[in-house]
């Protein structure tokens, strides 16, 4: 059916649906028989490709055409009564085009108003006027909105269909949004407020200010003001509320390590909980080229790699709950039971702690302050586009590092890494030395730090230290890109598993000789905590090898453990 005007999408928040994401055709009467007429009609010829929409006044029919405005539809015509008692269809076209202008515009009207419409034709650049009737419709309306169809469809392409962002470009909230969405695979555009009048438009119709920024507008036509993280994830449609009590295994950490376990344990019939604290891929989820993977000979992204492998583990069954965050731990006989940030807890015969590691803080005057706006910590992928061919500073020497200063140079007039060694070849793949040392706008200064970050509102200039002799360098930075080192993500598990002084969990043989550590007859299994049935994979462990492809390694086998210890009983 077409829709009444109020209604633009059936799920709030949600992606749009096929139906909400066609071109829409608008009509308004405030005769309610003309008006299903006319809309039968037009959904009888064109509703396969457009989506019919009306309204019985010209008030309801602008605050639809509001909210369709802010939803980011396509409006391809307008086609309205003249004769209508509180605003006439010409005042009615005159304030629609304001908020579309490149729709096409038609008059239905009646013999005695047809001089003002050929003078509105003149005046006010109708497209064209029907004189009612327009019985039979294949010979008086068709060809009509054929002709104004086809010159529509010629000057507008298919529009960007997903949620938009509005807001200042060196905003950390905003940066954090864009991260979470970019992460999550949720089509999104970004509007910088400062250089878009669009965004303006769109602030105005949302009925904001500059201090309700950011602003996310999702496909229903509704706005979130200044939302966190978990507003955006309950709008769009992710999960954070797990549907058991107890599960055969629950995962913390959808990185490469947990994905690989969740596809492994869900698929051998496990009931599988995989919970992630803010998007799956971990830090190799960031990552924008990965080359050195089995299987991807011309390579892939960190969020292609983590966007399949969710889809094989929902697949499967596994749940995946995201943001959700685990803050405690504590074992109860044979159950674990995970306590989740927002004070629920959710139980499980196994657990796996596969939260990887965050990137160490760069410690430096200005940092804590122009974190977000300037100053980012992993690829932040979503800030490469904005930095319009200005100079962008990589600080690190390790795979990561070089696979965003490649990436990073495709936006950038110039990429300058900043590397504390001497030389890339001791901490960085061959592979990567040689795209750097070949890449004309890029730039490896060894034996640097970064002293200090400058800036008010925003990053402007970073001060260059050398190691050697202490000459320092104060240059203008667009942004700078941290990735200096990393620390697991074990601080909530402290006083409940065994780990070395870094904070990385011991496993399996690395328990021997500690004091309490283990008090089981059987000795652990190979990828086993201090406490029996809670197990450690991919990079939170304790001398594990920092690969990709190693932590999807032990994610499978994890699962192999956990069976062993199901069936103790």
């Amino acid at each position: 059916m077409d829709e009444a005007a109020p209604s633009l999408d059936p799920a709030p928040g949600a992606a749009p649906s096929h139906e909400a994401r066609k071109p829409i055709l608008f009509l308004v009467d405030d005769d309610l028989s003309v008006l299903a007429a006319v809309a039968r009609d037009l959904r009888r010829e064109y509703g396969r490709h457009y989506r019919v929409m009306r309204a019985d006044s010209g008030a309801a029919a602008l605050a639809a055409l509001e909210r369709a405005k802010l939803g980011n539809a396509q409006v391809a015509l307008l086609l309205v009564d003249q004769r209508m008692p509180d605003m006439s269809g010409l005042d009615f076209l005159a304030k629609a085009r304001e908020l579309y202008p490149g729709a096409k515009r038609v008059l239905l009207t009646a013999y005695a108003d047809s001089q003002a419409s050929i003078q509105a034709i003149n005046e006010t650049q109708l497209d064209y006027y029907l004189l009612e009737p327009w019985d039979p419709p294949e010979e008086h309306l068709y060809p009509v909105i054929d002709d104004l169809l086809d010159d529509w469809r010629a000057a507008f392409p298919p529009s960007f269909t997903g949620v938009t962002l509005v807001g200042h470009l060196y905003s950390a909230r905003a940066h954090e949004l864009k991260e979470f969405l970019g992460r999550n695979l949720v089509p999104y555009r970004w509007l910088d407020v400062e250089r878009s009048r669009e965004a303006e438009e769109l602030l105005r119709l949302a009925g904001a200010d500059s201090k309700e920024l950011p602003l996310l507008l999702l496909p229903d036509g509704s706005a979130l003001k200044r939302p966190t993280v978990a507003d955006v994830a309950a709008r769009i449609g992710l999960r954070s509320t797990p549907e058991l009590q107890l599960y055969d295994l629950v995962i913390v950490g959808a990185g490469p390590a947990g994905l690989a376990a969740a596809v492994y344990a869900a698929s051998e019939g496990l009931s599988t909980l995989l919970l992630e604290r803010h998007s799956p891929g971990g830090q190799a989820g960031m990552s924008s080229r990965i080359e050195n993977y089995l299987g991807f000979p011309s390579g892939l992204s960190g969020a292609e790699l983590s966007r399949r492998a969710a889809a094989q583990a929902r697949r499967f069954g596994a749940e995946i709950l995201t943001p959700t965050e685990a803050v405690a731990l504590r074992c109860e006989g044979p159950y674990r039971f995970l306590r989740l940030a927002d004070g629920r807890e959710v139980g499980a015969r196994a657990v796996l702690v596969a939260t990887g590691v965050d990137y160490r803080l760069l410690d430096a005057p200005g940092a804590e302050r122009l974190t977000g706006r300037g100053l980012y910590y992993g690829a932040a992928i979503t800030e490469a586009m904005a930095l319009g061919g200005g100079e962008a500073y990589v600080v690190g020497g390790g795979n990561s590092a070089g696979q965003a200063a490649m990436y990073l140079a495709r936006f950038a007039r110039r990429v300058v890494m900043l590397v504390r060694g001497a030389s890339l070849t001791a901490s960085m793949s061959s592979y990567l030395v040689e795209q750097l040392e070949q890449a004309p706008n890029v730039e490896v200064r060894v034996g640097t730090v970064v002293a200090e970050l400058h800036g008010e509102k925003h990053l402007e200039e970073i001060t260059i230290a050398e190691r050697k002799g202490g000459r320092t360098e104060r240059v203008p930075a667009a942004a700078l890109f941290a990735f200096i080192g990393a620390a697991p993500r074990t601080d909530w598990l402290a006083g409940t598993l065994a780990s070395d002084e870094q904070g990385y969990l011991a496993t399996g043989p690395q328990l021997e000789g500690r004091d309490g550590a283990w008090d089981l007859p059987r000795a652990p299994f190979l990828l086993e905590t201090s406490q029996p049935g809670v197990f450690a994979a991919g990079d939170v462990r304790q001398r594990s090898v920092k690969r990709i492809a190693s932590a999807v390694g032990e994610g499978a086998m994890a699962v192999q453990f956990v069976h062993q210890h199901l069936a103790e009983g």
